[in-house]
């Protein structure tokens, strides 16, 4: 395993949009490996594939209840909503309030390529929807206003 390089913002690689990956196979299992030894020794809770400069629709997350593994992962129900802090490997020191649905359900690939879907609430939930933003390219800074994101920018504050 290898533990790979986390891009930060403002990195343009953080903008790019995923592709959908095509077929699941020792090389997809290899970089979903790498990914969850990543997050895990930046104490994360989820890690997508552009954050680490592969544009591939991938995500691990572990909430502390067990590593889950994402290909092509999309939310197809939503519920309710809720405010809280979030944070991002990406975005270090800063923590951003954001209103995120309360209840989601995810379908996805598993590491084996066998199709799954998911259905979640609280921290979970909230991680989901953070880590298939950054699929699209959308991180947490884009939920401010203009001045705050130029302040996150410029990293001359830690809470926003």
């Amino acid at each position: 395993m290898a533990q790979l390089k986390i891009k930060v913002f403002p990195d343009p690689d953080l903008r790019v949009k995923a592709s959908k990956v095509l077929s699941v196979g020792p090389a997809e299992r290899q970089i979903l490996r790498d990914m969850a030894e990543t997050m895990y020794l930046n104490m994360g809770v989820g890690l997508a594939a552009t954050q680490v400069g592969i544009a591939k629709r991938m995500v691990v997350i572990d909430i502390g209840e067990g590593l889950i593994k994402m290909v092509n992962p999309l939310i197809t129900a939503k519920k309710g909503s809720e405010v809280s802090e979030e944070g991002c490997l990406s975005v270090p020191g800063e923590c951003v309030t954001l209103k995120r649905a309360k209840y989601v359900t995810v379908g996805f690939l598993d590491e084996n390529g066998r199709p799954s879907d998911i259905r979640a609430e609280g921290l979970l939930a909230k991680a989901l929807q953070h880590e298939i933003d950054h699929l699209s390219g959308k991180l947490i800074v884009d939920y401010l206003n203009p001045i705050k994101k130029f302040i996150a920018r410029n990293k001359s504050c830690r809470r926003i």
